[in-house]
């Protein structure tokens, strides 16, 4: 599973989602993350249709959207999340 993360770096949420999703990539090295920060892709924000910052889209092994998620998750959510789509 691929996850794309986009944010900025004025984002207070950013700021709280960054330690959590640190974690998670440390406890699942399988899971392929990418950040995009917007300020230094402004072009982002259209391509991928941003409401929200910090928006975190998952993608599956062919590479199409499966779930978008926004804003401060709590890092439980997040993990049930990423293993129930884990094999998609």
């Amino acid at each position: 599973m691929k996850v794309l993360k986009i944010g900025a770096k004025w984002c207070p949420d950013c700021e709280i989602m960054t330690p959590r999703w640190q974690e998670i990539e440390k406890e699942n090295p399988w899971l392929k993350t990418k950040y995009i920060g917007i300020d230094e892709n402004p072009k982002a924000m259209n391509k991928y249709k941003i409401l929200s910052l910090p928006t975190f889209i998952f993608f599956d092994k062919q590479g199409k959207e499966i779930l978008r998620m926004f804003k401060i998750v709590e890092k439980d959510i997040l993990v049930k999340t990423i293993l129930k789509n884990k094999n998609k």
